[in-house]
């Protein structure tokens, strides 16, 4: 049976943020064709919802479908009672209780902010709206300056684009890299970006030159398996090591190293879950040199060792 996503949509709804769910998960299908998610939209009341965009929506179900729905995400809103003085109607309140998993698309953080789901928790939202999230949330956690946040049961993005990434990473925790991959593919986006990446907040930079470290990139991940120090990749950029590093940042919110030990991590993952090479090899083949190393990297970012990971995608 397909994992049931019921969209709560308010007035002032952010379009994309609408969208993204039924087109993000609505294309990840199972090795043999099946739809993994359904896909459904409700509102308070199955009232029409006007979008900041310009056009009124009237979603198919009123808040009863959250009963039957194994993951409820809220989409972002542009205006309205939420984003005003951080309140929701008592009937959502309500119905956003007890729910398996919980997850919002940019200021869709504000109404589960709202309903009290994010107290104690980590979270983020848009870089823009962050200041009055915190000022009408105090006891959340918030962190504006990352992608996406994963707590287990709550997870919360930042805006737009950051919305893909969250429900992407949702389908590779889900079913794996296979099928997070399959569906990148079919929705025409990149297949990963790291959560603790830097949302692109409004910073001043040096002027472009045109000389990027994109190329570069391209060449190490054509390399994972061999020794890569910063030295000699700034050599293949034709920069300084000072330069390189800085224009790294800039490019990809990372640090090199950071940008190529997740990479390796990818890598490996896909090799846990495709291949019965043993963990050695993976390790091999993945940059780490040892099990150990493997195993550290591995476990830092979910939490688990090679084996249990193969184990655990292997019966998906």
């Amino acid at each position: 049976m397909a994992h049931r996503i019921a969209v709560i949509a308010l007035d002032q709804f952010a379009p994309l943020d609408l969208g993204v769910s039924g087109q993000v998960f609505g294309s990840a299908d199972s090795p043999a064709g099946e739809k993994l998610y359904e896909v459904v939209t409700c509102s308070p009341g199955r009232a029409p919802v006007r979008c900041s965009a310009g056009y009124t929506v009237l979603p198919d179900h009123d808040l009863d479908v959250l009963d039957t729905a194994d993951t409820v995400l809220a989409a972002g809103v542009h205006g309205g009672q939420v984003m005003r003085d951080g309140t929701i109607p008592g009937e959502l309140r309500e119905a956003l209780q007890g729910r398996p998993r919980v997850m919002s698309i940019c200021t869709g953080a504000f109404v589960l902010a709202a309903a009290g789901l994010l107290d104690g928790r980590p979270a983020t939202t848009h870089w823009r709206d962050a200041a009055r999230f915190a000022a009408l949330f105090p006891r959340v956690k918030l962190d504006p300056d990352v992608l996406f946040i994963d707590d287990g049961d709550v997870l919360t993005s930042a805006g737009v684009a950051a919305g893909l990434d969250l429900c992407l990473h949702v389908i590779r925790r889900d079913h794996g890299s296979e099928v997070a991959n399959r569906t990148a593919r079919r929705c025409v986006m990149p297949p990963w970006r790291e959560g603790g990446q830097a949302q692109y907040i409004e910073r001043p930079l040096p002027p472009a030159t045109g000389n990027g470290t994109g190329a570069t990139r391209t060449w190490m991940l054509s390399r994972l398996d061999a020794p890569l120090d910063l030295e000699s990749l700034a050599d293949h950029a034709s920069m300084s090591v000072r330069t390189f590093t800085r224009r790294f940042r800039e490019e990809t919110g990372m640090s090199p190293a950071r940008w190529l030990a997740r990479q390796r991590v990818e890598h490996a993952r896909q090799l846990l879950e495709t291949t019965d090479l043993g963990v050695e090899e993976v390790a091999r083949r993945a940059g780490f040199g040892t099990p150990v190393s493997l195993r550290q990297h591995l476990h830092a970012v979910v939490g688990v060792s090679p084996l249990a990971y193969r184990h655990t995608f292997r019966r998906l």
